[in-house]
């Protein structure tokens, strides 16, 4: 079996479960890589994650597992989260059930579920400036200054509104329960092809959030007047936008390859995360 990485969160309690899935791992004869979220390149597709992995576990939170996610790059290797401390909605299971998880990986009684992402491209000067892919959301908004921004946006290339607001949220649905929840955005179940739109604090009340088809080509023209806006990609990276540039977000070629082992309901996390009613059947 090719080797499996270990992606995990610097707390005590996370590194010493590694420790101990690290021995397992290795009396089960399967190779083992180490790696701390803060030695992870910021670039992807650039590190060790390229080379041949059976699969990657991640012993952390939501930002651990999308520091994991951006290590991958586009390599298609399965990834498996493993919540610690507050409930994840990126983390498959819980720390209890790690061993139980392993034995399935190792005896391959588990699904891969395809996690859609997006890529947001920054044209400056009529050039790429940059591009980045992101598994939860790409948002604009102005940083500190109390202001709002003006934000066109356009729709597969019909201009759609433009926005009075301190940003805009553009996330998959994964990412449907990130930032976008807590700005008012609906929760969109992870198998949903769309793309969710969700304004920061509109200045309109009527600018609702949007689900549009995840096929759309999303771009967003910022006007001269808006005041500086930051482009945030994922939590995990980020740039200043300057006036007549361009960002064009759409879906990408590339999904998230994560494990569904036996047992793993997202409902389940769902409901524990937001604190509704209702326990497993």
């Amino acid at each position: 079996m090719d080797p499996i990485a270990l992606v995990v969160k610097t707390v005590p309690e996370a590194q010493k479960t590694a420790d101990r899935l690290e021995a397992w791992l290795k009396d089960h004869g399967v190779g083992v890589n180490r790696i701390r979220p803060d030695a992870i390149s910021s670039a992807t597709n650039d590190n060790a994650a390229t080379r041949r992995l059976a699969c990657v576990f991640v012993l952390g939170g939501d930002g651990t597992f999308l520091s994991a996610v951006r290590w991958i790059g586009d390599a298609p290797i399965p990834i498996l989260g493993v919540k610690f401390g507050e409930v994840g909605f990126l983390a498959e299971i819980a720390a209890d059930d790690l061993f139980a998880a392993a034995e399935a990986v190792l005896t391959n009684n588990f699904q891969i579920e395809h996690r859609m992402r997006l890529v947001a491209t920054v044209v400056r000067d009529g050039q790429t400036h940059y591009r980045e892919t992101v598994l939860n959301d790409v948002v604009m908004n102005t940083g500190t200054l109390a202001r709002l921004a003006l934000i066109p946006t356009y729709i597969n290339d019909h201009y759609l509104t433009t926005f009075r607001a301190d940003g805009l949220i553009v996330s998959t649905p994964t990412g449907s329960t990130a930032y976008s929840l807590a700005a008012g955005g609906p929760v969109v179940h992870p198998q949903v092809p769309g793309i969710v739109m969700t304004p920061i604090c509109p200045f309109t009340l009527t600018n609702r959030p949007l689900v549009v088809p995840d096929s759309t080509r999303i771009l967003i023209k910022p006007e001269e007047q808006s005041p500086q806006l930051t482009l945030t990609l994922d939590g995990q990276a980020g740039l200043e936008i300057h006036h007549g540039d361009a960002v064009l977000i759409e879906k990408s070629p590339h999904p998230v390859y994560m494990i569904q082992v036996p047992d793993g309901e997202y409902f389940d996390v769902l409901k524990a995360k937001l604190s509704w009613s209702g326990g497993r059947a």
